[in-house]
């Protein structure tokens, strides 16, 4: 089974405001991802909350592939979110995917076929690429859990990505949301766009 831990517990400085809670359509952008992983062939979501915590919860979908955990450190960054979310994970995940809340054009399709090749060729690390550049989400094996845990939070989690580089095997994908994240309204206006959606 593969577990997605969803990060959306940062504090959305440049943005302004939450960025979960940004608007995509009639929906927050925290709603559109977990109504497109419940469409995949994922197993497991947990939903990472910290800043705005409480605005944020009622906004994490009612469903048995879905818990919800708060970061009570989230000010110290996405490692220690991502420490979080591993300590809810069922221990029957064989692979980790690992996806920011503010990525939310990524396919479903996308991440059908990384969970595909994963459970076929159970690499210690899976990543998409989009025009021979890595993107999200990765897929880790859950082999590598303790690695992560041992991480400083203010080690990145690319620390553990660079480590077994060598190991890692790459899914070229035609997907251009893998590489698509917002941190300014700005940002979040271009990728509206390619959503086909107006921004608010």
């Amino acid at each position: 089974m593969i577990t997605c831990i969803l990060l959306a517990a940062g504090e959305s400085a440049r943005f302004g405001s939450p960025k979960p809670l940004a608007p995509i359509g009639k929906k927050t952008v925290i709603e559109s991802i977990q109504e497109q992983l419940l469409k995949t062939s994922v197993s497991e979501i947990i939903v990472v909350l910290g800043a705005a915590s409480e605005r944020i919860a009622p906004f994490v979908l009612k469903n048995p592939r879905i818990k919800k955990i708060i970061n009570t450190n989230y000010v110290l960054g996405q490692t220690s979110s991502f420490k979080t979310g591993l300590s809810a994970v069922d221990p029957q995940a064989s692979g980790l995917m690992l996806l920011p809340v503010d990525m939310p054009a990524i396919k479903t399709a996308t991440i059908n076929l990384l969970i595909d090749v994963f459970l076929e060729k159970k690499p210690l690390l899976l990543m998409p690429t989009f025009q021979d550049k890595n993107g999200h989400p990765p897929i880790f094996s859950a082999k590598l859990s303790l690695e992560f845990k041992n991480l400083k939070d203010d080690e990145p989690l690319s620390t553990i990505q660079h480590r077994y580089a060598d190991a890692a095997r790459k899914v070229p994908v035609t997907d251009q949301g893998t590489r698509l994240s917002f941190n300014t309204p700005e940002e979040f206006k271009e990728l509206l766009i390619l959503l086909g959606s107006s921004p608010a």
